[in-house]
């Protein structure tokens, strides 16, 4: 939620002055060092760049194919359990890492879907593994393996109540 007369452009832009500041302090201490540190800032973009254009892709497929109406009717704030249940479906069986399921999240969020929903969703998406049961039930055997994945799901559920109770503040 956001505050009243709150302007993210101008956050951005301070962290951009500090950026540069720090960046000009740097280079006039040691050019050498700062060089140095640059390219290995762009080893890392090169790095993470494919991971970073998955989330882009990732959530803009799931917004293109499901609109803002969609969105709050299957995961909205008035959808109750049924809403929960679906969003502790999707999130037990999808397969998605965390950088790119909290943005997602910020996504449904802006685009209807509601708070309890979101967090279910997210904190199964984080906890339970449908999809990789099976490498589970290899490593841990097939009790222990299900066991871990229904004491996550109620966790996430825990969690998720606990993550709305503390928005409605």
């Amino acid at each position: 939620m956001a505050r009243v007369g709150y302007n993210r452009g101008m956050d951005t832009l301070l962290i951009y002055f500090v950026v540069a500041g720090l960046f000009s302090l740097s280079w006039f201490r040691d050019r050498g060092r700062t060089k140095k540190a640059l390219k290995k800032g762009f080893k890392s973009l090169e790095v993470l760049l494919p991971q970073l254009l998955t989330v882009l892709l990732v959530i803009s497929a799931t917004l293109a194919a499901f609109d803002p109406g969609t969105i709050t009717a299957w995961l909205g704030p008035s959808t109750g359990l049924a809403g929960v249940a679906v969003a502790a479906l999707i999130g037990s069986v999808t397969l998605i890492p965390g950088f790119v399921a909290f943005p997602l999240a910020g996504e449904l969020l802006g685009n209807g879907a509601g708070i309890l929903q979101v967090a279910t969703f997210v904190s199964t998406l984080m906890m339970v593994g449908v999809v990789t049961l099976p490498v589970e039930i290899g490593y841990f055997g097939k009790k222990t393996a299900i066991a871990r994945n229904l004491a996550s799901l109620a966790f996430s559920l825990v969690a998720a109540l606990f993550v709305s109770w503390v928005s409605a503040w």
